[in-house]
């Protein structure tokens, strides 16, 4: 800031609090502004009509019935896994391992499919994956909540860790279940029985993950806002020793909350591979366990707000590719659109959260 003898001539100031409607009209007005530089950037480069390439944006989503359920699909993934997030993070447990949790419910669901068909009924098969993968998963986020719990390790460095372990696992475990061998691919899991594949309900096959999914949402909404737990993680999230003066056992709550985030995004790993998917690869996760960080952080920690971020987020992604197809560009001009999308939506929360506030001259 500029200086003078009566000292800076603006400083930044937190807001008190904001109305919703004031938070989302900023908002959107950052997603107007994201477009509008994407679309200016887009122009230059292609020498295009600005209608076009708004109409392209949404045709990204809703351009077909396929897309559509494409985008619904993705939606529904990115929105399982803030959800994981959000315990945690409501509690400030700073769980970066989503990817990992996810990739061990993948590994986990796979392991059965594979091991298992042919061997058992169908049905029991499906309670068996069902169950492993989300006991994976809430294993892998209870590993770094005992460490934080009994030494207070740094709970962002080891969950940051644990996805490169998770990750070399399974590129670990493809090479054993290749198909053909040699190929360093599985490919598609019992494409002949289907063993192990989650029903498919009415005639699309991503309905499935789309249904468990919303019911999820409203669990998770009741229990952060309406249960013991909710209030227990945050009690802990506010200040641990107020927690511990209440009678919260601390510990407890962090081993619990973390093992119920790292259950969730194991769950999200079943519902790829035995929902839609049916096949295990190292980039299954599609780097959602980061993304869903911030479409977390962006709803407050609100699984209700999630839905909202979820879907801006894969919509305006699902439109940066299409403009991309559609005007010969490389998937790097996607990721280009994507990001400086990303970029006005974190940067919007600055505006929400501060004010800058001008020196006013002295008479």
């Amino acid at each position: 800031m500029n200086k003078t003898k009566h000292g800076p001539l603006a400083h930044i100031v937190k807001r008190p609090a904001m109305s919703w409607y004031q938070a989302m009209a900023i908002r959107a007005a950052a997603i107007l502004l994201a477009a509008l530089v994407c679309a200016v950037i887009t122009v230059v480069l292609t020498s295009q009509n600005p209608l076009a390439i708004f109409k392209t944006i949404f045709e990204g989503s809703f351009g077909s019935q396929r897309r559509f359920w494409v985008m619904m699909q993705n939606l529904a993934m990115l929105l399982c896994v803030a959800l994981a997030m959000a315990p945690a993070f409501r509690m400030r447990f700073w769980n970066i391992g989503g990817e990992g949790q996810i990739m061990i419910g993948v590994l986990a669901t796979a392991a059965c499919m594979i091991t298992l068909s042919g061997k058992i009924p169908n049905a029991l098969l499906i309670v068996i994956e069902i169950v492993s993968a989300i006991l994976a998963g809430a294993v892998w986020g209870a590993i770094p909540a005992f460490f934080k719990a009994k030494w207070d390790t740094n709970e962002t460095l080891f969950t940051l860790m644990m996805n490169y372990v998770a990750t070399q696992l399974v590129a670990y475990f493809i090479i054993i279940w290749e198909s053909p061998k040699g190929s360093g691919k599985v490919g598609i899991i019992n494409q002949k029985s289907q063993a192990g594949w989650l029903p498919q309900v009415g005639s699309q096959k991503y309905l499935l993950s789309v249904l468990v999914v919303a019911v999820l949402t409203v669990i998770m909404y009741i229990y952060m806002r309406y249960t013991k737990h909710g209030y227990e993680l945050t009690v802990v999230g506010e200040s641990e020793r107020t927690a511990r003066y209440v009678g919260i056992k601390v510990s407890r709550v962090i081993l619990r909350t973390m093992m119920l985030s790292g259950a969730v995004c194991g769950l999200c790993g079943l519902l790829m591979v035995a929902g839609t998917d049916h096949t295990i690869t190292t980039t299954l996760s599609g780097g959602r366990g980061f993304t869903a960080v911030m479409v977390a952080w962006m709803a407050k920690f609100n699984p209700i707000g999630m839905i909202f971020t979820s879907f801006l987020l894969v919509f305006l992604q699902k439109g940066a590719g299409e403009i991309a197809t559609n005007f010969g560009l490389n998937q790097s001009f996607s990721d280009i659109l994507s990001s400086i999308i990303i970029f006005f939506l974190i940067g919007c929360e600055f505006f929400i959260q501060y004010k800058i506030v001008f020196r006013k001259e002295e008479k």
